[in-house]
C-alpha cells in the first residue's frame, strides 16, 4: 500500500506529513525531530543530508549546500542568483545553463544542478517517511512559494521524479495551509463564506493570501509576497551588528571567514528566539575567530531599531493581496499567522497594526502547510476516501497563448488565463487552420514578472491537420489548460467539420404534448469532432533523457551512501565488541577463562583495535570477516558464561519450585490439624457416645 504524503519545502527546515490511520501525522526524522534541516552535504565517502548534514555543516562548510530552495530551477544568469550568492558557503556554478553548486565530493571536484540537489533532499525525505511508516512512498504533494514561476515549479516536480516520487500536485504554501484549515475546522458556515487573511513569514520570504472559506469549499481571492523578507534577514541583521562590534574591538574581519560567521549566525538565531519571550538576551560565541570567545547582549528594543527597515515593508504585500482580492481590511473576519519568522514580537505588532485587528494563531505555525499538502495528496489517491473539499488557487501572472497566423485577418494570440483568475481552469479555442501549426504560451506582462523570468512558458507543435479536396481551411479546437499545479498546457487538439443534422423543434403548445403530436424537425449545422491531432510539448521541464540521467546518478549515489552507512555500522560494531569484551574479561567473564586464554584474548583485542586504526577504509566484507573472527573466539567464553548463567537460573528455578512445594505441603498439614476429629463408630456403624 502506498501512503500519500506532503512536503512543506522550507528554506531552513522542511516538514513532512503522511496520511494514515484515518488521520494526518507529521513524520519525525531519525533523531525524532519534527522538522528536518534543508541541507545537503558532500563528503569524502558519502553525502550527509538533513540532520547529518547540519551536524557536519561547520566542519564541512565549503561542501555543504543550504538555501537551495531559493535558486532551484533558475538560470545561472538570473539576477536572483547574484542576490542569493552571499547566503551560500559553496561556490555556485553553471550547469547546462542552470545554477548549481561546485563541491568536493568523493575526492574530486563535482558540480550538481540545483534540481539534482533538491532531488537528493527529497530522496532523503522519502526514505525517512518510508522507514517511519513501513509503507511504500510514491505520491507526493509539494508546497512552494507564491513567487515560484512555472520554470521553478517544473524544477521542483522534476526533482521529485528524480527522487522516485510522483508529484501529483505542486501547490502554493498558503493554499495548502488554507486547505488544512478548511478541512479540519468544524465550525465553518455552510452558506456565507468567511474571509481570512493568511500570513506566512518563513526563513527567507513573506507571503499573504486572502481566502474565502465555507464548509467543504475554499477560494483564494488574492495573493502577494516579499521574497526578500524572512527570518534569515533578522538573523543577518543581528549577526552583522555583532560582527561590526567584534571587528572594531579585536581588529578582525569575521565575515571573511565562513565558519566563523556561520557560528555568529547560529548564535543570532538563538538570541532572536530568546527575545521573542524576554526583553533582553545574551549573545555568546566560543572561539569565534583567532581563539576569541565573544560575548555581548541585545535588548528587544535594540532589535526593533535594528530591523526597522524590514518592519517598514510589512504593509506592502498585505495591501497588494487585498487589492487583488477586491476586499478591504474591514471585510476580513480573521487574520491567521504562521511561519517561524513570525514569532518576533515587533513583527507581530506591526502585522496587527497594518490589518487593524488582532492576530489569530489557530494553525500550527510550523506544521499546517505540510498537513494541508498531505490532504491534497490524499484527494488524488485512488485508495483513500477523504471528505469532499473543493478549492481553487489564483494566478499570479497573466498567461497569453499565441499561434501561427495562417489565415489573414485572424487574431494570432489571446490572453487566456489573466492574473487573478482561478485555476485549475480550462478554455477551448477554435482556430481556422491550413495545416500543421505551432502554439506558444508566454507571460502577458513582462514588466510585472520578477526580474530575469523568461517570457516564454512553453511551446507546442500540433501535427496531423489534413484538408479535404477543395478545402482551403479546417477548424481546429484546442483545449487549453492551467492545471492543478499551475502549469500551462494544451490537453488536446482535434479537427472539426461542419455537418448538417436534423434537430427536433421544441413543442411550444400549452400543456403536455398531445398523443397524436408529430415532432417537427429542422436542419442545423454543427461542428463535430473529426480527427485527433498529435501534440509535441516543449516546456521548462527537463527532457526525458536528462531526467533518466539524473535518476540513474541519484540511484548510484544512494547505493554508495547505503554501503558507506553499512560499513560505518559494521566498523562501530567491531569497536563496541572490543570495548565490551575487554571490560567483561576483567568482570563477569573472569571466572570462565584461564590465565592463558585471558592473555591470548587480550592480545587479540589489542591487535584488533590497532587493526581498526590502520584500516579506516576497509570494505564491508573485510570488516564483516574481522567481526566474525573476533566473535568466533569470544563466543566460546560467552558460551561458558551463558551456560553457567543458565545453570544458575535453573537451580534458582528448582529451588523456588521446591520451596513452593514445601510451603504447599506444610499448608495442607496445617489444614488437617485444624479439622475436628470425627466421632468413632461401633461395629454396627452406630455412633459411640461414651
Amino acid at each position: 500500500m502506498s501512503a500519500p504524503f506532503g512536503i512543506d519545502f522550507g528554506n531552513h527546515n522542511t516538514v513532512v506529513a503522511v496520511a494514515k490511520n484515518r488521520g494526518i501525522d507529521v513524520v519525525v526524522n531519525e533523531v525524532s525531530n519534527r522538522a528536518t534541516p534543508t541541507i545537503v552535504g558532500f563528503g569524502q565517502q558519502n553525502r550527509a543530508i538533513g540532520e547529518s548534514g547540519k551536524s557536519q555543516q561547520i566542519s564541512n562548510i565549503k561542501n555543504t549546500v543550504d538555501n537551495f530552495k531559493r535558486i532551484v530551477g533558475l538560470d545561472y544568469g538570473h539576477p536572483d542568483v547574484k542576490k542569493e550568492e552571499p547566503f551560500f558557503t559553496t561556490k555556485l556554478a553553471d550547469v547546462d545553463g542552470q545554477v548549481g553548486a561546485k563541491v568536493r565530493f568523493l575526492g574530486k571536484e563535482e558540480t550538481f544542478s540545483s534540481v539534482q540537489i533538491a532531488a537528493m533532499y527529497f530522496n532523503k525525505l522519502k526514505s525517512t517517511v518510508s522507514k517511519e511508516t513501513k509503507l511504500n512512498i510514491n505520491d507526493v504533494c509539494i508546497s512552494v512559494p507564491l513567487w515560484y514561476t512555472q520554470q521553478q515549479r517544473h524544477a521542483v516536480a522534476d526533482a521529485a521524479r528524480i527522487a522516485g516520487l510522483n508529484p501529483v500536485r505542486i501547490v502554493n504554501d498558503l493554499t495548502a495551509a488554507a486547505v488544512g484549515y478548511g478541512v479540519f475546522k468544524t465550525d465553518l458556515p455552510e452558506d456565507k463564506p468567511v474571509n481570512i487573511a493568511l500570513v506566512d513569514i518563513g526563513h527567507s520570504a513573506y507571503e499573504v493570501s486572502i481566502v474565502s472559506l465555507k464548509k467543504g469549499e475554499l477560494k483564494v481571492l488574492g495573493s502577494a509576497y516579499d521574497k526578500f523578507f524572512g527570518g534569515r534577514d533578522f538573523d543577518y541583521a543581528i549577526a552583522n551588528y555583532f560582527a561590526d562590534e567584534l571587528d572594531a574591538k579585536h581588529k578582525t574581519d569575521v565575515r571573511s571567514n565562513p565558519k566563523s560567521f556561520s557560528r555568529m549566525l547560529a548564535s543570532a538565531e538563538k538570541l532572536k528566539k530568546i527575545l521573542s519571550a524576554n526583553t533582553q538576551a545574551p549573545y555568546n560565541v566560543e572561539s569565534v575567530i583567532n581563539d576569541i570567545d565573544y560575548s555581548s547582549s541585545m535588548t528587544r528594543d535594540q532589535l526593533e531599531e535594528l530591523v526597522q527597515p524590514l518592519l517598514d515593508r510589512v504593509n506592502v504585500p498585505i495591501e497588494q493581496a487585498l487589492k487583488q482580492s477586491g476586499l478591504s481590511k474591514d471585510d476580513l473576519d480573521f487574520v491567521e499567522v504562521i511561519g517561524g519568522g513570525s514569532r518576533v514580537p515587533s513583527l507581530k505588532e506591526r502585522l496587527a497594526e497594518t490589518f487593524g485587528k488582532p492576530l489569530s494563531f489557530h494553525l500550527n505555525q510550523d506544521e499546517s502547510i505540510a498537513k494541508g499538502a498531505t490532504f491534497i495528496c490524499a484527494i488524488h489517491s485512488p485508495t483513500l476516501r477523504v471528505r469532499p473539499f473543493k478549492f481553487t488557487d489564483v494566478n499570479e501572472f497573466s498567461i497569453t497563448y499565441q499561434w501561427d497566423q495562417q489565415v489573414e485577418g485572424d487574431d494570432d494570440h489571446l490572453e487566456v488565463f489573466p492574473a487573478g483568475s482561478s485555476y485549475p481552469s480550462t478554455k477551448v479555442i477554435t482556430l481556422e487552420r491550413t495545416g500543421d501549426f505551432n502554439v506558444s504560451a508566454r507571460y502577458t506582462n513582462v514588466k510585472e514578472l520578477p526580474a530575469g523570468t523568461p517570457e516564454e512558458i512553453a511551446s507546442w507543435k500540433i501535427q496531423g491537420v489534413k484538408l479535404a479536396d477543395g478545402q482551403s481551411t479546417i477548424s481546429v479546437k484546442a483545449k487549453l489548460r492551467n492545471n492543478e499545479s499551475g502549469f500551462a498546457s494544451i490537453e488536446s487538439a482535434y479537427t472539426v467539420e461542419e455537418v448538417e443534422v436534423e434537430e427536433e423543434i421544441p413543442y411550444e403548445g400549452e400543456g403536455e404534448k398531445p398523443e397524436d403530436y408529430e415532432p417537427q424537425y429542422k436542419k442545423v449545422k454543427k461542428l463535430v469532432k473529426k480527427d485527433d491531432l498529435s501534440i509535441t510539448t516543449k516546456d521548462a521541464a527537463l527532457p526525458q533523457d536528462k531526467l533518466n540521467e539524473y535518476f540513474e546518478k541519484e540511484a548510484q549515489l544512494t547505493s554508495t551512501d547505503e554501503l558507506v552507512f553499512k560499513i560505518q555500522n559494521k566498523r562501530n560494531e567491531i569497536e563496541e565488541y572490543i570495548y565490551d569484551f575487554r571490560s567483561k574479561l576483567d568482570g563477569i567473564y573472569a571466572p570462565f577463562v584461564s590465565e592463558k586464554e585471558k592473555e591470548d584474548l587480550s592480545e587479540l583485542l589489542m591487535n584488533a583495535e590497532d587493526w581498526l586504526y590502520d584500516h579506516e577504509d576497509a570494505s564491508l566484507g573485510v570488516y564483516t570477516a574481522k567481526y566474525e573472527e573476533l566473535a568466533s573466539k569470544g563466543n566460546l567464553i560467552r558460551g561458558r558464561y551463558q551456560s553457567a548463567e543458565n545453570e544458575k537460573e535453573e537451580a534458582a528455578r528448582a529451588k523456588k519450585e521446591a520451596e513452593a512445594y514445601q510451603k504447599f505441603t506444610q499448608k495442607l498439614q496445617e489444614q488437617k490439624k485444624e479439622q475436628p476429629e470425627e466421632p468413632k463408630k461401633d461395629a454396627d456403624g452406630d455412633l459411640d457416645l461414651d
